[in-house]
């Protein structure tokens, strides 16, 4: 099997059988019914294999409080997994988010710019790199590798972990709009429900349609319900006195 020896380590990384084998096993994972959790579980863990990483870790921004929070890694060391989030400019994750690019470190105890040193020490981790996982040039998180050796990162190693963020966003976007269109759906089926529901109470009652709606979002707030199933059952009463008459 080809192999390739990465500059300024005795490492190797597989040519061609194990980097192929990678990005088949997350492609085919990107197209398969897998929940989205297990799919970013089987993306750190391929690619802690193939990269030789101690720890591989996705982290994803959560926009609306502007910092990175840890969404699947290979790790089972409670305190790197819990620790706390990155904002937005802060550590090394926190400046590939904003600059939109790859950032390695060849030795983390002495890089002022890495956070978590005691968890650093504690785990071993000696090197890392890190990309960004953007999607149309949005940067939605990062995904790095740690090693346990110093160890200066390649070009070539760089790309293979871009190549695999760029699968990573595309699991994530998919994601999103399926989770959209999903919401989406669901709006348009409570917005069909209580005008159903409005138009039944309007003509049993005699009341206007903004009286049936408030009407309606009285009694579910009164009874710790949404207006979908007030709606509903008021639909599923009306059909039965049909049924009865």
């Amino acid at each position: 099997m080809n192999t390739m020896e990465l500059k300024g380590t005795d490492r190797k990384i597989e040519n061609t059988g194990d980097i192929i084998e990678a990005l088949s096993k997350i492609g085919e994972a990107i197209t398969s019914d897998l929940y989205l959790e297990d799919i970013l579980k089987l993306i750190v863990a391929v690619t802690a294999e193939v990269m030789d990483s101690k720890i591989c870790t996705i982290m994803l921004l959560d926009s609306k409080k502007k910092e990175l929070v840890i969404r699947a890694t290979q790790s089972i060391s409670k305190e790197y997994i819990n620790k706390n989030p990155l904002k937005l400019g802060e550590g090394i994750a926190g400046k590939v988010s904003i600059e939109n690019k790859p950032v390695s470190i060849y030795n983390i105890p002495e890089s002022k710019n890495y956070k978590y040193q005691d968890i650093a020490r504690k785990e071993g981790l000696a090197s890392l790199l890190c990309v960004p996982l953007h999607v149309k040039g949005k940067v939605i998180g990062v995904l790095t590798v740690y090693t346990s050796k110093t160890h200066n990162f390649s070009e070539y190693e760089t790309n293979i972990l871009q190549t695999v963020a760029d699968q990573a966003a595309i699991v994530l976007e998919n994601y999103r709009l399926v989770v959209e269109t999903k919401v989406i759906k669901e709006e348009l089926e409570n917005r069909k429900a209580i005008e159903k529901a409005k138009g039944i109470i309007m003509k049993e009652q005699g009341l206007s349609e903004n009286e049936a709606f408030k009407r309606i979002q009285k009694f579910a707030m009164n009874n710790r319900k949404s207006m979908r199933e007030v709606a509903e059952a008021i639909i599923i009463s009306s059909e039965m006195k049909k049924d009865i008459i």
